[in-house]
């Protein structure tokens, strides 16, 4: 892969000499070798015959040298993965299935496969074909007519999506999904792309999809993606991008480098109505397209995939070296301010605020926190003795760093840009010191719906096992901030039975349960567990979980309503206790894993100390107003940064 990258470079390189479109072709030709006879034969087909068609061909051929795909026997045992989790039994977990694989095939890496540029593979049939479907359903499509032709060449005209095989799909999947827009096209809504893209999307999402991240890094699937449904958000992007396409609609892939609250990049689709404007969708997650700027993601820097690279960031960004990887390859364009709408600032900061020594036009770059690192999320050149970024979406914490070629460095302090207001706050370590109980180690990501869930559940005691007569004893208001939350009954009423009963639409999530007969117990009460059968999509999150002693399993009800997990104590006892924990995603303290605490200070993460837990929270000093970062060298690799204010943990 680093070859390539400097191939690209060396490539951008000889396009920047150019000072004609004429000069860029005649470079990507030259660049075909043996193979431009193949090229030349689609620029002649279509030079006298359509004007239109010939801009197209050119269009594609100069940014061709840009664009390959991965091939080796290796690429099979990747594919694997994805074709094998489709019939994958649903009561195994998805690590069964990647250890099979690795025992059967061996680890697999992207360096096992060859790369083989586009430039000098593409023959003449193959373009001519994508060339000719892609105009015939633009031309023939009633929203066609208010695509204008870059648009069209950008996010309809081009064969591939990313670096799969090459392949014809073009004919097949526009076969296939037309039919479902024919009476669309009767309507009077047919001139809007956006309507049939919902249409289409109906169709999508009622596949059986199934979401995982635990795969290796690979190369692109291809279209296949449409059959299998497996994956992450890159391949259910892909195959929004294929069907859409294949029916002539703009679309394509906006992406963020890194989520402003999370650990991770993130992909979702958009595609653009009659009057040109963004509608954002995650399949299969998303009912309907939405604006833009509804979308609620933490944002930071918003970027748009495109086939063809961006002539003015590579004339601009110099030496290969001096620039951070993540910008060498300028296949995107900055899209933030379609994002961020009203909410669309502008952060400068002068040198008087940033540490080093920076030249008129040095590299600055933008960052947002992945664990323990910074990651560049955009950049900007110093100029005028200040660091300035347009187009910023705030509700993040920041950081400016600079990149010497092999490693990067901080330079400025963090800082949170308000999301309402664009204001910066810096956040800086005080001297004084304050006591820190925390609780957990990240957000709570989707576990803050899992533990929402738990909002409006019950605990409730009846003398019959059907609760046919029973009493409310405990009314959950609030979503648990800890592993284990503690609450106190004042009935003094005996029962038989008694049970956790979820909130209407909550599936009963529930992790852990226990009845103690008095409050100063440390043993709970033991009998016989009850509950409704049956759980989501598996066979793995059934009532009985609640009771097993493992915060890490949970009660996932195969409906919304109705699900309950108990308990039969064989006879009536009185219950003064009831502890219980919602079901998460292994963030919060757990007792006798080793945390270690850091603050950032000087430019660095500093260490505040290493504890072993004893309980489901963890006590530590810390400076007053600085940032923090907690550790588990236990377990779990989800951790982010926080702030600690009023005795609550703030994270970012």
């Amino acid at each position: 892969m680093k070859h390539w990258c400097v191939w690209v470079w060396f490539t951008a390189g000889l396009f920047m000499a150019c000072s004609s479109e004429n000069q860029w072709l005649d470079t990507a030709l030259n660049l075909a070798g043996d193979n431009r006879a193949e090229l030349q034969k689609v620029l002649d087909r279509y030079k006298e015959e359509d004007g239109d068609k010939y801009r197209a061909a050119c269009f594609l051929i100069e940014n061709m040298p840009f664009h390959g795909a991965y091939e080796g026997k290796a690429l099979e045992n990747y594919r694997k993965y994805f074709s094998e989790y489709v019939s994958f039994p649903y009561s195994r977990h998805v690590q069964e299935l990647i250890d099979s694989l690795k025992r059967a095939d061996g680890e697999f890496s992207i360096n096992q496969l060859t790369y083989k540029r586009d430039i000098m593979t593409v023959d003449s049939a193959f373009l001519v074909n994508h060339i000719e479907w892609a105009f015939k359903v633009w031309r023939e499509q009633p929203w066609g007519k208010h695509v204008d032709f870059d648009t069209f060449c950008e996010y309809i005209l081009p064969y591939r999506i990313g670096d799969e095989p090459l392949s014809l799909w073009r004919k097949e999947i526009y076969e296939c999904y037309s039919p479902i827009l024919d009476e669309f096209r009767k309507t009077d809504e047919a001139d809007n792309p956006k309507v049939a893209a919902q249409l289409l999307m109906d169709t999508l999402r009622k596949a059986n999809y199934r979401n995982t991240a635990l795969f290796p890094v690979g190369p692109h699937l291809g279209p296949d993606v449409l059959k299998w449904h497996t994956g992450s958000c890159r391949e259910f992007t892909d195959a929004m991008i294929y069907v859409l396409r294949a029916l002539g609609i703009p679309c394509g892939v906006d992406r963020v480098m890194v989520l402003g609250d999370n650990n991770a990049s993130h992909f979702w689709n958009f595609v653009l109505d009659k009057e040109g404007k963004t509608y954002i969708a995650n399949l299969p997650y998303e009912e309907v397209w939405s604006k833009a700027e509804e979308y609620s993601i933490s944002r930071g820097k918003m970027y748009r995939a495109t086939y063809s690279i961006d002539k003015e960031a590579v004339r601009k960004l110099g030496k290969y070296s001096d620039v951070y990887p993540a910008f060498r390859r300028p296949f995107f364009r900055d899209v933030t301010a379609l994002y961020t709408g009203s909410r669309n600032w502008t952060v400068a900061l002068p040198d008087s605020l940033l540490s080093g020594q920076f030249r008129e036009g040095d590299m600055v770059y933008l960052c947002l926190a992945n664990r323990l690192q910074w990651q560049p999320i955009g950049y900007t050149f110093f100029k005028k003795r200040e660091a300035r970024f347009e187009d910023v979406g705030g509700g993040a914490v920041f950081t400016l760093a600079a990149w010497n070629g092999k490693e990067y460095a901080a330079v400025s302090s963090p800082f949170l840009l308000e999301r309402e207001t664009g204001k910066i706050r810096f956040i800086v370590p005080e001297a004084e010191k304050q006591e820190l109980v925390l609780y957990r180690k990240c957000h709570l990501t989707l576990s803050v719906l899992f533990n929402d869930r738990m909002i409006g559940g019950v605990v409730e005691g009846s003398d019959r096992a059907d609760f046919g007569r029973k009493d409310t004893l405990l009314l959950i208001k609030e979503a648990p901030y800890r592993l284990y939350t503690v609450a106190r009954l004042k009935s003094d009423k005996p029962y038989r039975y008694m049970r956790y009963k979820g909130a209407d639409g909550c599936f009963c999530n529930i992790s852990e349960l226990a009845f103690y007969e008095n409050t100063e117990d440390t043993i709970p009460l033991y009998g016989e567990i009850i509950g409704t059968p049956g759980s989501f999509e598996d066979n793995t999150h059934e009532y009985l979980n609640a009771f097993d002693g493992n915060p890490d399993t949970s009660f996932d009800y195969i409906h919304p309503d109705g699900g309950w997990t108990g308990m039969d104590f064989g006879s009536p006892h009185r219950v003064e206790k009831v502890v219980y924990t919602p079901r998460n995603e292994v963030n919060f303290i757990y007792k006798g894993n080793l945390y270690e605490l850091f603050y950032w200070g000087g430019g660095k993460w500093n260490s505040v100390g290493r504890q072993m837990a004893v309980s489901d929270s963890i006590v530590y000093s810390g400076f007053q107003g600085a940032l923090f970062y907690l550790k588990n060298h236990t377990a779990g690799k989800d951790e982010r940064i926080f702030e600690y204010k009023d005795g609550k943990q703030i994270f970012w």
